[in-house]
């Protein structure tokens, strides 16, 4: 709660120092003595904020205290339930989580191998530090100075668009080894994912933004955004790649005959579409990293062209004679791609609502 103390008189002394009174309710509160000292910051405004020492030490306590949980683990309940738990906790904070199984769960090992999976493929910088038959502790080890949020978004980002475009490469030649390729990023970029909501969300409530390199706290809602573009990226080329894979075991296994092979004009256009994309994409990225409002603005220009490309492609393909099971696969990635386009919008929207106060003059 904000409270108004008045004002003060500024004094002057004859060696050029400027001095000012506390307010005694003020000094009483804290309380100040003779000799203590007060940390004076100023903010973007030049107004100034007056913290003493033992405030910020008791605030840097508390970052440093270990947010610790207890989850009791009975026969009654679920594996996949006790996962989504454990990883909403991580997502809120945790440091630490401590599970107890219940005597009646006779053997627990299911649980413990869950856990040992979620960990592996999901839950990054943690780890099991203590285990025995009744108990599980898991203890997330990293923080947003070992692995900062812009450097975690973009791996993401690099991992998003190799997914989608390894995607696009399989359809040529119905190439499987892709399909454990991609379904191994989408592990990692969901991992990032958790992580950098997990960073945000820690700096959002412990109002670490400068420290987060932005510029107000609502810049984190932006981010949040962002993210989330990166894994719909992601999850949309692993649709591709099951389509795929299904297509390809109906041939193997001579379910399926293929009349006609893949035209290579219309997979020389929609790979042709899918670069075009990308380099939205990576513009989008690059305005919002680098604060360049200029440049999303072009990208949001740009992205406009989305609808325009898919229906020529969409109208070519339906002028061809090609398999109907290859013309989903294609109206699929085209879709994919088109959707990557509008992804480069709304991560320019994200940069010109955080930029527009910067380039925009005030009254």
């Amino acid at each position: 709660m904000v409270r108004d103390l008045g004002y003060r008189r500024v004094q002057c002394t004859g060696r050029g120092a400027y001095i000012i009174s506390l307010p005694k309710e003020w000094v009483d509160e804290i309380p100040i003595e003779k000799g203590s000292e007060i940390d004076f910051i100023v903010n973007d405004d030049l107004s100034l904020l007056l913290i003493p020492r033992r405030i910020m030490e008791k605030k840097f306590e508390e970052r440093l205290k270990l947010n610790e949980y207890w989850i009791n683990v009975s026969s009654k309940d679920d594996v996949e339930a006790l996962c989504r738990k454990i990883t909403a906790l991580y997502v809120v904070g945790a440091s630490l989580i401590h599970m107890r199984f219940s005597s009646d769960i006779g053997n627990s090992t299911q649980f413990k191998l869950s856990i040992r999976s979620l960990i592996r493929n999901t839950l990054l910088g943690s780890e099991i530090i203590d285990e025995d038959q009744h108990e599980l502790t898991i203890q997330i080890l990293i923080n947003h100075l070992e692995f900062p949020v812009e450097k975690a978004i973009r791996r993401m980002f690099v991992l998003a668009l190799l997914a989608d475009k390894s995607s696009i490469l399989a359809i040529r030649d119905f190439n499987q080894n892709l399909v454990g390729e991609v379904v191994s990023i989408c592990s990692d970029v969901n991992r990032l994912n958790l992580y950098v909501i997990r960073q945000l969300k820690f700096g959002l409530e412990h109002n670490l933004y400068k420290d987060l390199g932005f510029k107000s706290p609502k810049e984190f809602l932006g981010y949040r955004i962002v993210v989330n573009v990166l894994k719909n990226i992601a999850e949309n080329a692993l649709n591709l790649m099951d389509g795929i894979a299904a297509l390809k075991r109906m041939i193997d296994e001579q379910i399926l005959f293929i009349k006609e092979p893949l035209d290579e004009e219309d997979y020389s256009q929609i790979l042709q579409f899918n670069v075009s994309a990308h380099r939205l994409l990576e513009d989008s990225l690059k305005a919002m990293l680098k604060r360049d409002y200029a440049l999303a603005d072009k990208v949001i220009a740009k992205s406009k062209d989305a609808a325009a490309a898919e229906g020529n492609l969409i109208a070519l393909i339906s002028t061809k004679k090609i398999d109907p099971n290859i013309a989903a696969i294609l109206r699929l990635a085209i879709d994919n791609t088109r959707r990557v386009m509008e992804y480069s919008r709304d991560i320019s929207e994200v940069t010109l609502n955080r930029t527009v106060e910067e380039v925009a003059l005030k009254d």
